[in-house]
């Protein structure tokens, strides 16, 4: 569900109270383990964490006039959601991903992960620590090296497909 506030704070205002703390006790974690070089908006209707244009000028692949998504927080219908970018992909993400749900398991808690996103209900669902380290290990020139190695191999797919 996206929202069509256009600050974050504007968002938070929005959400019922419950989800208002939730969301911001995420925020609170992800804020003080951000690299300096991120940006928070408001992006794709949820509180966005990009590579602004003044870092990587060309843009998101999928439309070079948006920031590169890096990490995402929203508030859906049924569930409320943490998108970490770097845990999904080519190259380490796989690894990383494992090494995570490993990490998570650790804990007790029931790790309920989608195709990009961790999904909960409450923040006791949640094991901010290990968020936290994730957005930790991933500085923005670490991501862009590994952003910009998919960006290329899909490049040269694309140019491989047209010489058929």
């Amino acid at each position: 569900m996206q929202s069509s506030a256009s600050t974050v704070s504007e968002y938070l205002k929005s959400l019922p109270e419950d989800r208002r703390a939730a969301i911001e006790a995420v925020r609170k974690v992800i804020l003080a383990n951000l690299d300096k070089n991120y940006e928070e908006c408001m992006s794709y209707g949820m509180i966005g964490y990009v590579v602004p244009h003044k870092i990587y000028p060309a843009g998101y692949h999928c439309d070079p006039k948006l920031p590169v998504p890096f990490a995402g927080l929203a508030s859906q219908k049924n569930h409320m959601a943490v998108y970490l970018s770097c845990l999904y992909g080519e190259g380490e993400a796989p690894e990383r991903a494992q090494k995570f749900q490993a990490a998570w398991k650790a804990t007790g808690k029931k790790l309920d992960m989608g195709a990009s996103c961790i999904r909960f209900k409450k923040i006791d669902d949640l094991a901010l620590d290990l968020i936290g380290a994730e957005i930790k290990k991933m500085p923005t020139k670490k991501y862009l090296a590994e952003y910009q190695k998919v960006v290329d191999a899909l490049a040269a797919a694309r140019a491989a497909k047209k010489k058929k």
